[in-house]
Order: C-alpha cells, then structure tokens, then sequence
C-alpha cells in the first residue's frame, strides 16, 4: 500500500497571498515517458509573484498549481522510461506545478543533482542558474577581462550573474541598495546604488568607453540607459520587466514593447546586439535541442556550485503548507537569497 498523500498549493485567481489554497489528493501515476517525482524543494521566484497578480505574460488560467522549478527524487517511472531512475534525485525546469509534494514530468525533462548537493542548494540554481548561465555565456558571451553590468546585483539571478561573471574573469558593476553594497565587495563587485537618480551617469563614470554587457530585469523606460551605456561590440540583456510589476492593463504590453525596441535596436547598424531573453525559448519548435541544452547548462552550474564559485543562497526554509506566508516573505524584499518550500 502507498501511504502517501499528494499535497499541492493552488493559485485560485488573483488574490493575496493568504487566498492560496492546500489541496490533497492521491498520488499520481505516470504515463508513458514520464516519470513522479517526489519535491524535495521548489521556491518561490519573481514569476509566482506576477501570477498571482495575474501579471506573468504566458500563465495558465486560473486555478492552477505554481512552481516554477524543483528538485526532488524519483518515486516510480512510467512506461517506456528507464526503471533505474527510481531513486535518482533529478532538477526540473517546469514553469507551473512545482508546488506540490508529488509532480509528474518527461523523464526527457529533468537533470541529474550531483551526490553530495543538497536539494535547497540545488533548487536555488534551476531557474536562476540557467538563466544566468544562458544569458553570460549563450547570448552575452562573456569572457576575461571584460566588463559587465548586472542590475540587481543581490536578486535570485542577479547574484548567480555575479558570481559566473567573477568566475568567467569579467569585472562587475552591480547595482544594488546601500545595504547590500559591502557583500558585492567582498566579491569583488564594484557596487553602485540602483536608487541613484543619475544611476547611468554612475556607471558611465566607471566604464568611460561603455561596458561588454548590460543584464538588465528591470526593463520600462531604463531600458534606453542601458542601451546607451553598451560599447561597440556589446551586448544589451534585458529579461523582464521588473518595473511594470504593479501597473494596470495588458500583461503582454510591456513584454512586447520591449520586444519591439530590441528588434529595431537590432535592425539598425550600430555594431552592438540586444536581445531579449526567455529560458523557454526554443522549446515549442526544437524540443530535444531544447532539453540538450537545459541539461548541459544546468551541469555547468552544478559543477560551478561544487567547485566553490557559486553559493546556493538559501533565504529560508518554509514548509508546502505556509506557502502563502514564504510568497510573502519573498515579495517583501528583506531577504537576500531564495525562499525555499519543502515538504
């Protein structure tokens, strides 16, 4: 007899965070190809804090389960998949249904958590590390020497950014509030305050002939500083609009205006590159190229988290069932590091 009980956190439309609901249920099977995986640790990233306000430019109607991300250990396996999986603790990249005690995925999907990580180290490099690596090494191309501009330099990805820059040779401008300016020191970041009112003037001060590259979240009318502070041969990221969070109206506005100034920046010949970076991209029309790659940058990262040169960064610890009360805490920008939900 399985004894265990499926635990999952459901987003039932637009609400505050004490209007997320627990539901239980039996454990599911999974179906050809697939594969249960038992969470050992998902977290709460930026995106759940937009579909809750039904922000997040591609989520799913309302209600539906969020979780971005997960680490867990495989429970069984379904047709078709090898049953030597059972046992293995796997990463996986999912968008929403990670907040769940029990989650059926692809086998083709997940990733393989190195022996001797830990899940909560491992959880807080799935989404944050992939993303930090593709836009540092697939899209910017950084290397030694160069110089970088991180914004939120003390954010989930904004951190892993920092620390994969550091370790790839490239100095880092970050930005950041006052508080966390000493800590970007120690790692030898040259900080600048993101409250500045002359921020661009700052950096342009720091780097007097423009920078290598600009990873920019924050997105809005910012995103033309950033632009302007790139070199010849530089490369603008921008991966979100953090600064639309709260608006009114369409949740694609800002996400295709954004679209629409890197398209044109790259239409004309200036010598330098924008892009605008999704993690998903690709997936719909290359699947396996698509998963190839999630896996070969998710093990890069792993190993870069072995090998000291990046720090899992754990903010807390809460259980599935005070999910409403780590959405808070994460929403409420007083931590640094990820907010971790475990079973």
């Amino acid at each position: 007899m399985n004894a265990e009980r499926l635990v999952e956190v459901v987003l039932p439309g637009k609400v505050e965070p004490e209007g997320l609901q627990i539901r239980q249920g039996t454990v599911p099977v999974p179906g050809p190809g697939r594969i249960v995986v038992r969470m050992e640790a998902t977290g709460v990233s930026f995106a759940e804090q937009q579909m809750r306000r039904g922000r997040y430019y591609d989520q799913p109607p309302f209600p539906f389960v969020p979780g971005y991300d997960l680490v867990g250990t495989v429970l069984t396996t379904g047709p078709g998949v090898d049953p030597g999986l059972a046992g293995l603790r796997v990463a996986a990249l999912l968008k929403v249904g990670g907040w769940a005690s029990h989650v059926v995925v692809d086998a083709a999907d997940v990733v393989a958590v190195p022996e001797g990580v830990g899940a909560a180290e491992a959880e807080t490099l799935v989404v944050n590390g992939v993303t930090a690596w593709q836009m540092l090494h697939r899209k910017a191309r950084v290397r030694a020497g160069q110089t970088v501009v991180v914004y939120g330099a003390n954010g989930g990805v904004g951190s892993v950014l920092v620390q994969l820059a550091r370790a790839a040779g490239a100095r880092v401008i970050g930005t950041a509030s006052a508080r966390h300016h000493d800590a970007l020191r120690e790692q030898g970041v040259t900080p600048v305050d993101y409250r500045a009112q002359d921020l661009a003037a700052r950096i342009r001060a720091l780097a007097p002939g423009g920078v290598d590259a600009v990873f920019d979240h924050v997105g809005g009318r910012g995103i033309v500083d950033s632009w302007r502070l790139l070199a010849p041969g530089g490369t603008l990221v921008s991966y979100g609009s953090a600064a639309t969070r709260d608006a009114e109206g369409s949740k694609q506005a800002p996400v295709l205006k954004l679209l629409g100034r890197v398209w044109l920046w790259n239409a004309l010949p200036n010598r330098r590159r924008a892009y605008f970076f999704n993690v998903w991209a690709g997936r719909a029309l290359a699947r396996n190229r698509f998963r190839a790659r999630l896996r070969a940058d998710l093990t890069q990262v792993f190993a870069a988290l072995q090998r000291g040169e990046v720090t899992a960064r754990i903010a807390a610890e809460l259980p599935l069932t005070r999910a409403a009360d780590a959405l808070r805490l994460a929403e409420s920008g007083t931590v640094a590091g990820k907010v971790v939900l475990n079973p």
